[in-house]
């Protein structure tokens, strides 16, 4: 027998039209005032995927989005999913340099932004990237094809896309070594693969009813499918503050969402969180970033037993581990520094440089293989073979396992640092520091701090006879990489401690300033 078909999975345009037959008068996506059906949302997909088709984008081709928590923007994605577009999210916080980069890089051929807030940026992105040939936009906008006042024109129909499980779906642009962002490519297949870990995994409420305050085109992204593949609710909402949070929970009796540790800090702080019924929440998922532990039972505390722990990264999304309900005891001040034990269907070791094994309680890095993890790195071959040269994915995380094998991280070998839920990359601001002038060398460091977890902060030497003010580099970043790169502390020193082969010696760095 030689039908390879025979073994084929289905894509993930295909879920849409399952959950819209199954569901099709339910309410799926929740925005403001604004509620649509499953039927609904499917009959808006397709007629996307005209509109996109009329433009002359067609499988194969890529698309990225600049835009928050809009229902235009899942629908956009949706769309994409069944057409088999490539999809590339921009970052909202995101620089000018680094859009135009990821858009060159990536091959795109359109974006799709938030008329009122990027549409000047849309414009400039036209502009300025030569491979870029369309702009649509949610409202209207000059040089613009507006999605919303168009959409109506395009009749659902059909598609006949011949989507391919190993298709890409996805190129999530992370940090790299070099300074310039790299994109980690996931297919249909990878995805469903998450999707099913997810589901399989996660606890999920018997009614869900998820309120995605993070972006959704991002990680909270791969929540969606999920929650309609169980006829959910899926609630949308701009931007995070502890008082909407509150007030659309109790509202819409949310009883699912994500949120990154400085979320949940910020509404444990809040003197209104008593103020509100906070009951239906059944499932608190958090991730991204390692809570303090005294917050995490001070969570417990006022939520109750609710709280789930994911660990994962662009390169495995979601699911290399999960910590569940159960496991988070108040009184195990140990197991509540831990993120979990392996998911379903994800092979995990802890090995050393030797790529040995170590004995459980001792420290390597994490490596891990599963059906989930990306396909390779966009045009980085040299890096993908770094990463998963071998067989396995190189998380660059270092942990250690205990005997009943929950798994506790202790550092990231990559330097990375997260800062309020954002993964930073200290080489891409070393870089834009050290284009001033007056900058000699640079490092760049996450010190513990109470609300962003880490504080992105730059150790900075001048050259002789320079003069440089803090305000100066710090402006300088910003423009440069956006906020959320942009360093809370510049420190200068006379100079900055190497290692024998003349590198900086971070490690020493983060004994002294940390």
């Amino acid at each position: 027998m030689n039908d390879t078909g025979l073994y084929q999975s289905s894509n993930l345009g295909e879920l849409y039209q399952r959950v819209a037959g199954r569901f099709e008068h339910r309410t799926a996506i929740v925005a403001g005032d604004t509620r649509i059906t499953y039927g609904e949302m499917y009959r808006q997909v397709l007629q996307m995927t005209g509109l996109f088709e009329h433009h002359g984008l067609k499988r194969g081709d890529a698309i990225a989005i600049l835009a928050g928590n809009m229902p235009e923007v899942v629908i956009a994605i949706a769309a994409a999913q069944v057409m088999g577009l490539r999809f590339t999210a921009l970052h909202a916080l995101g620089s000018f340099e680094d859009h135009c980069f990821i858009l060159r890089d990536g091959e795109i051929q359109a974006v799709l932004v938030d008329g009122e807030h990027f549409g000047q940026r849309g414009t400039e992105l036209l502009q300025a990237v030569s491979g870029l040939n369309l702009l649509f936009s949610i409202g209207p906008h000059d040089h613009a094809v507006d999605v919303v006042s168009t959409l109506e024109r395009y009749a659902p129909h059909t598609p006949r896309f011949d989507v391919e499980p190993d298709d890409i779906a996805l190129v999530a642009y992370t940090g790299g070594t070099t300074g310039k962002p790299k994109g980690v490519v996931h297919t249909h297949r990878s995805i469903l693969h998450m999707i099913n870990i997810e589901l399989a995994e996660w606890e999920w409420p018997e009614d869900v009813v998820f309120l995605a305050v993070a972006p959704v085109s991002h990680a909270v992204g791969g929540m969606l499918l999920p929650t309609l593949l169980r006829g959910g609710r899926f609630v949308l909402e701009q931007s995070f503050s502890p008082n909407a949070f509150f007030r659309i929970v109790a509202e819409e009796r949310i009883s699912a969402t994500f949120l990154v540790p400085t979320m949940i800090y910020a509404l444990l702080d809040h003197p209104a969180i008593d103020s509100y019924d906070l009951s239906s929440l059944e499932m608190l998922i958090y991730g991204a970033a390692p809570m303090q532990v005294p917050r995490l039972r001070d969570g417990l505390e006022k939520f109750g037993s609710i709280f789930c722990q994911i660990y994962g990264q662009v390169e495995a999304p979601n699911t290399i581990t999960y910590m569940r309900k159960t496991d988070h005891d108040g009184e195990n001040q140990e197991r509540l520094s831990s993120c979990g034990i392996p998911v379903l269907g994800v092979d995990l070791k802890i090995m050393d440089q030797q790529f040995q094994e170590v004995a459980r309680g001792e420290i390597g890095e994490i490596y891990v293989r599963g059906p989930h993890l990306m396909q390779r790195y966009w045009r980085r071959e040299q890096e993908t073979q770094s990463a998963i040269g071998q067989g396995w994915l190189k998380t660059g995380d270092l942990a250690r396992q205990d005997a009943k094998g929950f798994i506790y991280i202790v550092d990231r070998s990559k330097d990375m640092i997260i800062t309020g839920g954002f993964n930073v990359y200290p080489s891409e601001i070393e870089a834009v520091i050290e284009e001033h002038p007056a900058v000699n060398m640079s490092a760049v460091i996450g010190i513990p701090d109470a609300i962003w977890g880490e504080a992105v902060t730059a150790i900075v030497t001048l050259n002789e006879n320079q003069t440089c003010e803090a305000d100066e580099i710090v402006d300088h970043v910003k423009q440069m990489k956006g906020s959320v790169q942009t360093p809370k502390k510049i420190v200068f020193a006379e100079s900055l401690p190497l290692t024998p082969l003349g590198k900086i010696d971070k490690k020493i760095i983060r004994e002294i300033y940390g």
